[in-house]
């Protein structure tokens, strides 16, 4: 420290930087605020999309699976079920006398929501045993698909369901077989 500056001017230093310091703080609390509120207004707007994406693909079942001679008496949306203090919901369920197809739909199809919708479909029954005299089918859906997810749903036998234009189409070439569960 210089000889020439007096403690009291030392004192007047180290409450101006102690008050840069609690200005500092405000103004990161402000910002954590700013963060919070953002990220809720996103995942609003991600809840909205996603539903939006559900709303497209769930009157277009009928259709699609109806061409892949699996005819559709009814498309359920949102179903949910507890089972031994464990939840499941299904985005799309679809049935008829002989199958149901789960139907997972996400705004962006990631291969970790292919293997989300595979560990579905293996306690699909214990969730719903009134399905058991059917065949479990399953399907992926998304507007954008990323990580070869779709390639990789299709080698696990699963439909996958894009968009084409202002609809939305099963995507698996005509000799796809699906996996039954």
């Amino acid at each position: 420290m210089p000889a020439d500056i007096t403690l009291e001017e030392v004192w007047k230093l180290f409450r101006e930087t102690d008050q840069k310091f609690r200005d500092t703080d405000r103004k990161f609390d402000e910002l954590k605020a700013i963060v919070a509120r953002t990220s809720r207004n996103v995942d609003d707007l991600t809840g909205k999309w996603g539903k939006f994406v559900e709303g497209m693909v769930a009157p277009a079942c009928k259709t699609l699976f109806a061409d892949r001679n699996i005819p559709v008496h009814k498309v359920l949306q949102r179903v949910q079920a507890e089972y031994d203090g464990r939840s499941m919901e299904i985005d799309i369920l679809v049935v008829n006398e002989g199958y149901v197809v789960l139907v997972e739909v996400k705004s962006t199809l990631k291969v970790d929501d292919v293997r989300a919708q595979l560990e579905r479909l293996g306690q699909f029954r214990e969730f719903f045993p009134e399905y058991a005299d059917k065949q479990v089918l399953g399907a992926v859906a998304g507007i954008v698909i990323e990580e070869q997810a779709d390639r990789f749903a299709y080698r696990e036998g699963l439909f996958v369901i894009g968009q084409a234009g202002d609809t939305v189409r099963i995507l698996n070439d005509k000799k796809f077989q699906p996996k039954a569960w």
